[in-house]
């Protein structure tokens, strides 16, 4: 007879391949076609809110994989949140001011017609290539499965949105920390526009090395009592600079020594300039620095006066220990200038050339031959310039500013700009913006914690933020300035009236509008008095604003301020944390984030950057094409994402295996629950179902915990060895022959049906965060016991495993499967037996009686345990003092259930007998 009809199979429909390029498609189109994002604000209406602020990406080109990493991330965050309980908001949002956009309509009409054009039309098309890639990229996202408010993301281009962010800047205004100074910043000739520190990337640069004499004036000479020759030498490595030179820089605590051959350096450096053979010894003179401050040195380029000034910027580490000081073109030079009425010289124009300064001020000789000449290609005939008063030239690489956009060199350039303070005090607080954002990212919890410090120190050491630009695509610093005062109208009527307009009409309104009518009526001023700043923001002050335009504003239904979690990469320290954090500080004294997570960079498997030039790209769609894109979500949440992350064929192939693992393992415990109506207490629950629910409960609570402090990997990780040792290695397997050859409603077949689908209900709504479509999936065939009223995925909602106690003491019980294991695969090899139901075990164990006879047999898929027996003796084990025998089973083998428990040959077994009513 054939007792396969007889048996309990597993029964579902549930497909074993997901075939996951084909069908999500057509599920998250019927996500979005339904409203999703709608209906999970709806079901935790009343909840407690969780608000994740999406920092913008930029408009700009095709979603790629960082981009995928990014969302993925994020929305595994907020669907965590929501499967736990929480109303969640998630407002997707997009940067579309700035000069990439610029510089890809440049590219496109071609610089000179650009220039030709009237801003507005610049503005309209920048305008237009933003839309357009807002859209790509939105549906780049929505085909990750990614669920947000798609219909209503913020965009930085949209009119109310302008408006805020100009609020933003009148905010900083009104708080007495927007100021406007002639000042040396980075400057981009390339691009013609003042940048960020954020904005700036270092590369490779091979520059000169030099050194310079400035011999010092008669009265100098004079006061050291050396009226012969007598020069202070300084090193530097921008020749370029030296036209602008108003000063020396000494440190105020060094010595000083004159050597014979008549030159002035840092004593101790002193050696050093011998051996290189910069100056010759002996030392004729020491001279503290503070002797020489006030003293004039004259530049051998022009004859111009070079004064000697103190500053503490100056380091014995190489050098001379006389800094040339150029106030227009560095940082340092600016401060130590401001302190000591340095004159600030720039004579060089917004394309990196030397203007008409170098011939009004004689900075140069025949200096008309230089106006017009790019300065790095002016260093050769400087150096040329220079003479006898050049004393050593090389050429050496180092690290060097480069612009983030066009990669080309950038210099200090002293401009009129607008700055925020950082060490201002807004009004009403007690201390200042730096000491605020200090507070405020104390206040922070960071993901992982090392970004605390990241953050703190770029605070720590941070200039004056430049937010201004000098380009066309972007939001104005839209302020009337009086003509003939040179001050800038902040009267609060003044600017709201500004921001209205803004709201209707956009800020392309401040360049179509006349000043009559973008002025307030009844403001008092006269139009003919005034004119329009004609900057604009720093692209960073835009997405920095955000929290403002998007959680305060409340023109979005976007969650509340301060967020709860701001997540991007780890370069974003510098970038969007930073200026979110600094403006938010300035304005409402508050950091716009309670929490920070950082994510690293995608590579190749090799940990190699991705480029086109070297064929490792992984595009996102091609994965989702080649795998599923819960393939790729699968990877995001088993990567350790805090650092780099390794993305390649061959690590998709390994997760794509962890998928089937996983969804293998659902289809197990939907089909062998198919028929059961109701859960068996626990209480009534065999010892071998109690233990597994309690392996489930423990490890899915430990799975919580790591969700809740984002670290997916190690709660997939755990998962993972749960299914693959405890799950499927042990209890799913000796657990198969109850569940198939138990009577349908014997009280141990349904106890394990009872485990299976408790397991199941619980882990749908863990996985379904990452693994949203295969959740969504599986409750199609999931039966009644597990679905219960849901009518898909969204309807879910987590509530843990109870605890539950067992006197299985699974340490014990596990390292003797083990020890029996081996000498099975000892007994297989050797062909001694073909399967475990062939074998009986002796043994006197007190800890293996506590499961019960049919336990404890279906722990090591044997036939029986025995006290004692006369068969021979195949293998022994002993566990904690306990001995083990392995003998052969004394019964027959069942036809129907395969167990050696049969009394005659060809005979059931007595369960099966029973079962079949036989």
């Amino acid at each position: 007879m054939d007792y396969k009809s007889t048996l309990n199979l597993p029964k579902t429909d549930f497909p074993m391949r997901g075939n996951l390029p084909q069908n999500e498609p057509k599920r998250y189109t019927k996500w979005f076609e339904n409203r999703v994002y709608e209906r999970m604000k709806k079901k935790r209406e009343g909840a407690e809110m969780f608000t994740l602020h999406d920092g913008p990406p930029y408009a700009n080109g095709k979603i790629h994989i960082g981009h995928a990493l990014n969302k993925i991330l994020k929305d595994i965050i907020v669907k965590d949140n929501y499967f736990q309980g929480h109303a969640v908001r998630f407002t997707p949002g997009w940067d579309c001011h700035g000069l990439p956009i610029e510089q890809q309509v440049e590219k496109k009409i071609g610089k000179t017609k650009k220039e030709q054009l009237p801003k507005t039309k610049i503005r309209e098309l920048c305008r237009q290539h933003a839309a357009k890639f807002v859209e790509v990229q939105k549906e780049g996202f929505k085909s990750l499965g990614v669920i947000a408010d798609w219909e209503h993301p913020y965009v930085t281009m949209d009119f109310r949105f302008e408006a805020n962010i100009y609020r933003t800047l009148c905010g900083v205004a009104h708080k007495g920390l927007l100021v406007e100074r002639n000042k040396p910043v980075y400057w981009s000739w390339a691009e013609r526009t003042a940048l960020a520190e954020a904005e700036v990337e270092y590369e490779e640069k091979e520059d000169y090395s030099i050194y310079v004499a400035f011999e010092l004036g008669d009265k100098a000479k004079e006061r050291l009592g050396h009226p012969e020759a007598a020069a202070i030498v300084i090193w530097t490595t921008t020749p370029w600079t030296l036209p602008a030179n108003t000063g020396i820089s000494l440190n105020p605590d060094e010595m000083y020594v004159l050597t014979s051959d008549g030159y002035i350096v840092a004593e101790k450096l002193f050696d050093d300039l011998v051996e290189s053979g910069v100056v010759e010894g002996p030392v004729k003179m020491r001279i503290p620095a503070k002797d020489m401050e006030g003293m004039i040195a004259v530049n051998p380029l022009n004859g111009r006066p070079s004064r000697i000034v103190l500053g503490e910027h100056v380091v014995m580490e190489n050098g001379t220990g006389a800094v040339h000081t150029a106030p227009g073109h560095g940082e340092d030079d600016y401060r130590v200038g401001l302190v000591n009425d340095l004159d600030v010289v720039m004579p060089v124009d917004e394309e990196g050339k030397y203007d008409e300064t170098v011939v009004r001020l004689g900075l140069l000789p025949e200096p008309e031959k230089f106006v017009g000449m790019h300065i790095f290609k002016a260093n050769e005939e400087i150096l040329k310039l220079l003479g006898k008063s050049l004393l050593k030239v090389e050429k050496f690489t180092h690290s060097y500013p480069h612009c983030w956009r066009s990669h080309t060199p950038l210099i200090f350039r002293a401009t009129k700009q607008w700055f925020v303070s950082i060490d201002g005090t807004p009004e009403g607080a007690q201390k200042s913006l730096r000491e605020i954002a200090l507070d405020e990212i104390e206040k922070t919890r960071f993901y992982p914690e090392w970004g605390r410090n990241r953050l703190a120190s770029m605070v720590e050491g941070r200039p004056d933020w430049c937010i201004s630009r000098q380009r066309d695509w972007g939001v104005p610093i839209a302020f009337f300035r009086n003509k003939k005062t040179g001050e800038v109208v902040l009267d609060e009527k003044v600017l709201n009236f500004i921001a209205m307009i803004f709201e209707m009409k956009g800020c392309d309104a401040w360049y179509d509008m006349s000043i009559d009518e973008l002025l307030y009526p009844g403001s008092g001023y006269d139009p003919n008095d005034l004119e329009k700043v004609m900057d604009i923001l720093d692209v960073w002050f835009d997405s920095g604003s955000t929290w403002y335009a998007v959680l305060k504003s409340r023109n979005y239904d976007a969650g509340r301020y301060p967020a709860d979690l701001y997540l991007e990469g780890s370069d974003q320290h510098r970038g969007w944390f930073q200026s979110s954090l600094l403006l938010s500080s300035a304005i409402e004294q508050h950091a716009p984030y309670k929490a920070i997570l950082t994510h690293g960079f995608t590579v190749d498997e090799k940990g190699e950057k991705m480029s086109k030039s070297k064929g490792n790209v992984v595009a996102p769609e091609q994965v989702a094409k080649k795998y599923g894109t819960e393939i790729l979500r699968l990877w995001v949440a088993m990567s350790e994402y805090k650092s780099d992350l390794k993305i390649s064929d061959a690590i998709l192939k390994q997760v794509a295996e962890n998928y089937r693992k996983i969804r293998n393992t659902f289809r197990f415990l939907l089909a062998n629950a198919n028929d059961l109506e109701d859960l068996l207490p626990i209480e009534k629950m065999g010892e071998l179902d109690r233990w597994i629910l309690k392996r489930a409960e423990e490890v899915f609570a430990a799975m919580r915990n790591s969700f809740k402090i984002y670290d997916f990997s190690k709660g997939f990780h755990q998962l993972n060895n749960f299914l693959t040792n405890e799950l499927s290695g042990i209890y799913l397997d000796i657990t198969k022959d109850r569940l198939y050859c138990d009577g349908v409603d014997d009280i141990t077949r349904r106890s394990t049906q009872s485990a299976i689908a408790m397991i199941a209900n619980t882990l749908l709504p863990l996985v379904a965060p990452v693994l949203t479509y295969t959740a969504d999936e599986l409750l199609e065939y999931a039966p009644a016991v597990i679905k219960a009223d849901a009518t898909d995925v969204f309807d879910l909602c987590y509530s843990p495993l109870p605890k539950v106690e067992t006197a299985i003491d699974d340490t014990y019980m596990i390292a003797a499967r083990e020890a029996f294991f081996e000498v099975v695969d000892r007994l297989k090899k050797e062909g001694v037996i073909k399967q475990t139901l062939e074998l009986a075990l002796v043994t006197r164990s007190e800890k293996l009686q506590v499961l019960g006879k049919k336990d404890a047999e279906d722990w090591f898929v044997v036939s029986e345990i025995v006290k004692e027996s006369d068969k021979e003796a195949l293998g022994d084990f002993e566990v904690d003092g306990d001995e083990f025998v392995i003998v052969r089973a004394s019964g027959h083998k069942c036809p129907r259930c395969w167990r050696f428990a049969a009394p005659e040959e060809g005979t059931l077994c007595d369960r099966c007998a029973k079962v079949l009513n036989v």
